[in-house]
């Protein structure tokens, strides 16, 4: 296969995405909820700061308290994430495109890039403007781009979000179905994880899910009630390995099913 026709095979691709009318809407949806939860928890937060505890102020962490809407916006990117691949399986063109490429490890590496970097794009918009606007909000209760690990969180966020999307691309192959991914994915995030999470004796293994491991790069103060069982850099391991198998388990179930 020639350079010419693999980079043929991922125009095709990025054609498909931009073709589908929700494309547009999940980025803009994904920035939207981003900035305005961000705006808006950090004006509340400013009205209410004097309110806090001695304990809640030295635990306050301006740039995380800045990306508690990425929580919301980061389901949205899944949503676009499981579109990609599962709506040539709703409309049944993934006959279609197969036919036309058959090597289907290139088929399916193109769609993970473009979607990848789709989304990747979209974070980092959505960090980085979330960031400055909830910093803005925060007024005298902010933090600024260069005090130390607020460009670290910035950069981790809009990572996380990423990779969680392409995660969303893989768990899709694999079930072939937007309702069943997403049925799987939503709960995992905002139901499963948190569960876990305080559970005794489990709380332990569910810190290396992709949630917990995406609030650790987010995050630039350790609470004194929160004990983290590892850093930024392991939690960027945690989440590409949660990607990687996602992927690799997607490219298996096509590789070895009929579409």
């Amino acid at each position: 296969m020639t350079m010419g026709a693999s980079w043929a095979v991922l125009t095709a691709e990025l054609t498909k995405i931009r073709t589908v009318r929700s494309t547009l809407w999940t980025f803009v949806l994904t920035f939207l909820v981003s900035v305005v939860i961000g705006l808006s928890l950090g004006l509340a937060v400013r009205g209410t700061f004097d309110d806090r505890t001695p304990q809640e102020r030295a635990n306050f962490d301006a740039v995380y308290t800045g990306f508690q809407g990425l929580t919301f916006s980061q389901i949205i990117l899944l949503v676009f994430g499981v579109l990609v691949v599962s709506t040539e399986y709703t409309s049944g063109t993934i006959r279609t495109s197969l036919a036309a490429v058959p090597r289907r490890g290139l088929f399916y590496g193109a769609k993970i890039t473009v979607g990848t970097l789709l989304a990747a794009g979209v974070a980092l918009a959505s960090a980085f403007i979330t960031f400055f606007v909830a910093q803005a909000a925060l007024g005298p209760h902010s933090t600024s781009f260069d005090a130390p690990g607020s460009a670290r969180a910035v950069w981790g966020a809009a990572l996380y979000m990423t990779l969680m999307c392409a995660f969303a691309m893989g768990a899709a192959t694999m079930l072939r179905s937007s309702v069943l991914a997403l049925a799987l994915l939503v709960p995992l995030f905002f139901i499963v994880s948190p569960i876990l999470n305080i559970i005794p004796g489990v709380e332990k293994a569910a810190r290396y899910l992709p949630d917990q491991a995406g609030a650790v790069l987010m995050r630039v103060v350790e609470r004194d009630d929160m004990t983290t069982a590892y850093g930024p850099g392991t939690a960027v391991l945690v989440l590409v390995a949660w990607t990687v198998a996602a992927v690799l388990g997607g490219y298996a179930v096509l590789r070895r099913r009929d579409a």
